[in-house]
């Protein structure tokens, strides 16, 4: 009798758990926080559409890594967004049937996976699709593809939109990374979600100890991308004739270098180590566009730096006017110089902007982090499953394109041919900058 205890115990199977994502080619934010998820199940397989060897952390390359068909497409690992209409029969192409949870971590297709009717997704959300929904014109304008490549481009996206939100009821608890991106969850998906801040590594990056350096010049840690508004950062710096100091690559960087005068240096990336003396020594990080969160605002206050920002998307919640940096009323070259001269005004107090970076520690994100797994999977042991034949239909989708998915009625199918529309509704004004040159609305990386 005294051994039922222990078999019952060694009987109960541990959950087999799957990681999604959906790139692997670089080190930015959204890495950063599969970093943690792959440290919590050290044992689960990584799906993802592409892996570009050797351009992500070891922790991430010590788990056995599952690319899709679009890996093995010609130049894939470093051109894989011109792709991105492959994305979703590549993402419904993943057998996940052997396992009991997937955790996906996502700010494109990955959310969208098939799971098994048993099976418990949670998906945490760095932001919905941004190029299909509100940010067309930011990555796919006539600016940045031509005019005929973006009228091309329209109705693909429109597409994948819907795709997008029709989809969305395959995720069973989303997680979001700021309430700004809560917020878009609950716009596009109707859906709602617990708030959980990303990973900051506060314990690597912190004050020196040893030194105290002359913090002089602008610092700006970004990918080179449209919706970031590195142009603003270097035209407010070049009004006031004060250094600025570029670390990151990507798609932007030619119209970047060609816009900036000789007192902006472009680093590329750099290692952490590079990275954190940058936040010692620098007056200022700046960041001129909107973020979904923003994982450098956060790192450079944990080393005593003060920030920059647009007061508006994650930045909002993680920096405080006037005591750990500056928050700017709008996205223009005036109103971003008037707060390069505010923050070299103020006196900021290192380990002030150090106690508040601690509020987003790896340790607070572990937490929650498995508070929200668990509260899922306890809600999910007290639904009833899926029927076989919806198993069946769910199946029978993974083989079909996008448009022919999830039984979209005539109307839906006949506004293929047409402008991207926005879901739920979306004010006019919303729709309008679907056209427009790039605007800063609704930013994420992190990419």
């Amino acid at each position: 009798m005294s051994t039922e205890p222990g078999r019952a115990a060694s009987e109960r199977r541990e959950p087999r758990v799957a990681l999604v994502h959906d790139w692997l080619t670089g080190m930015r934010g959204g890495e950063k926080v599969l970093e943690v998820i792959c440290d919590l199940y050290p044992d689960a397989p990584l799906y993802t559409l592409v892996h570009a060897r050797g351009n992500v952390s070891e922790k991430i390359e010590g788990h056995r890594v599952r690319t899709s068909f679009v890996q093995r497409l010609p130049a894939a690992r470093r051109h894989y967004r011109q792709f991105l209409p492959l994305f979703p029969a590549a993402v419904e192409l993943f057998d996940l049937d052997a396992f009991d949870l997937v955790i996906s971590t996502s700010h494109c297709a990955v959310k969208s996976v098939v799971r098994p009717g048993r099976a418990v997704h949670v998906s945490y959300c760095h932001s919905p699709m941004r190029y299909a929904w509100d940010q067309f014109g930011a990555y796919f304008g006539p600016a940045q593809v031509g005019a005929a490549r973006s009228r091309l481009l329209r109705p693909v996206m429109a597409a994948l939109a819907r795709w997008d939100r029709t989809t969305a009821g395959r995720v069973d608890s989303f997680v979001a990374n700021s309430r700004y991106v809560a917020d878009r969850i609950r716009r596009y998906y109707n859906r709602e979600s617990t708030v959980v801040y990303p990973p900051v590594d506060t314990a690597f990056y912190r004050p020196d100890d040893d030194a105290r350096h002359p913090r002089s010049g602008f610092l700006a840690v970004s990918a080179l991308v449209p919706y970031k508004r590195l142009d603003i950062a270097i035209d407010a710096c070049r009004r006031l004739g004060t250094p600025l100091t570029i670390v990151g690559t990507g798609p932007e960087q030619a119209r970047l270098q060609a816009l900036a005068g000789p007192d902006v240096t472009f680093l590329g990336w750099l290692s952490n180590e590079d990275i954190r003396e940058l936040y010692r020594q620098s007056a200022a990080t700046l960041l001129p566009g909107v973020e979904d969160f923003g994982m450098v605002p956060v790192e450079a206050q944990a080393c005593g730096c003060p920030v920059v920002a647009l007061g508006d998307g994650g930045a909002a919640e993680t920096v405080v006017d006037g005591r750990t940096g500056v928050l700017v009323v709008d996205p223009s070259i005036e109103a971003f110089a008037d707060g390069l001269n505010r923050v070299r005004a103020l006196a900021f107090d290192e380990m002030a902007l150090r106690e508040h970076a601690l509020g987003f520690s790896r340790e607070r994100f572990v937490t929650g982090f498995q508070a929200a797994v668990d509260d899922a999977t306890a809600r999910r042991t007290l639904t009833t499953p899926p029927s076989g034949r919806e198993n069946a239909a769910v199946a029978a989708r993974r083989t079909l394109p996008p448009q022919q998915a999830d039984r979209e009625d005539a109307a839906v199918a006949a506004r293929r041919t047409q402008a991207p529309q926005p879901a739920d509704r979306e004010d006019a004004a919303v729709a309008a900058r679907r056209t427009q040159a790039p605007q800063p609305a609704d930013r994420e990386d992190k990419q």
